[in-house]
């Protein structure tokens, strides 16, 4: 077994030193920041009241 088998620092490596785990990263990072930014919208909203 080699270390591409087992992962570890190997994964890590591939996710911030190509351009494509790169990306990955921050497509992962936007579409977090698009949930946090969606669940704070709508309990802002669904907290007010309608008068």
């Amino acid at each position: 077994m080699n270390q591409r088998d087992i992962g570890g620092p190997y994964m890590l490596l591939e996710l911030f030193g190509t351009f494509a785990g790169q990306l990955s990263l921050a497509v992962i990072l936007f579409m977090i920041g698009m949930f946090v930014f969606f669940i704070r919208l709508f309990v802002k909203k669904s907290a007010q009241t309608n008068e």
